[in-house]
């Protein structure tokens, strides 16, 4: 009994370890380094954050709905929440929130968190950073529309504001996936360790029977 439980808890301990391993990871590469895995939303942005240029709103859904990446479709713009707690200006009329520290956004979790970007400031090189191409410090269009369907919220990568702008201006794009769109592995090592010990814990078992 007290071997089948000593088993039992290094079980319990590896299976642990193995989930604590990507637990505080934050940007994971993926697809050989075209996209890159948020592990705090799981979320997937493309790598490269400028691929067609800037574009009208209707534009940039269009574009976004037709790609595939490595055989993979299912692509997206990014969403703003609104309203947002977190952004500095609240429109209390249509429930709106605007300006800067949104963090809410999927857009704006990205450079205020992951990115380590500040209000009215810019992003500078860091690892995180490194493993995107072409942000630009222009603005970009989320997938949200304002109430009033002529305006579309956007997020600035340069300075990180959000703010409503007509559907009919030119933004850049930068698509995004729910999900992982590439899981990764569990590391051979730990998938040994695992099935090393619940093959123990079988035997154990057994001679208990017998």
């Amino acid at each position: 009994m007290k071997t089948t439980q000593t088993l039992l808890a290094a079980v319990i301990l590896s299976t642990g370890l193995l989930s604590a391993s990507g637990a505080n990871a934050a940007l994971e590469s993926r697809l050989g380094g075209l996209a890159v895995y948020d592990t705090h939303l799981n979320l997937t942005w493309l790598a490269n954050a400028n691929v067609n240029g800037d574009m009208t709103w209707s534009q940039a859904n269009t574009w976004v709905a037709g790609l595939t990446v490595n055989g993979i479709s299912g692509w997206r713009l990014p969403t703003t929440l609104q309203p947002d707690a977190s952004c500095s200006g609240q429109y209390a009329p249509t429930s709106e929130s605007y300006g800067y520290n949104c963090t809410g956004s999927e857009m704006g979790h990205l450079y205020y968190n992951e990115l380590g970007g500040t209000a009215y400031g810019n992003l500078y090189p860091n690892a995180n950073l490194a493993l995107f191409q072409n942000v630009m410090a222009g603005t970009y269009w989320s997938s949200t529309a304002t109430p009033s369907n002529t305006l579309a919220w956007t997020f600035a990568f340069g300075g990180g504001l959000t703010d409503g702008i007509a559907m009919t201006d030119y933004r850049y794009a930068w698509a995004v996936h729910s999900g992982d769109v590439a899981a990764a592995p569990v590391p051979a090592a730990a998938w040994l360790l695992g099935s090393g010990l619940i093959g123990l814990a079988g035997i154990a078992r057994k001679r208990k029977v017998v």
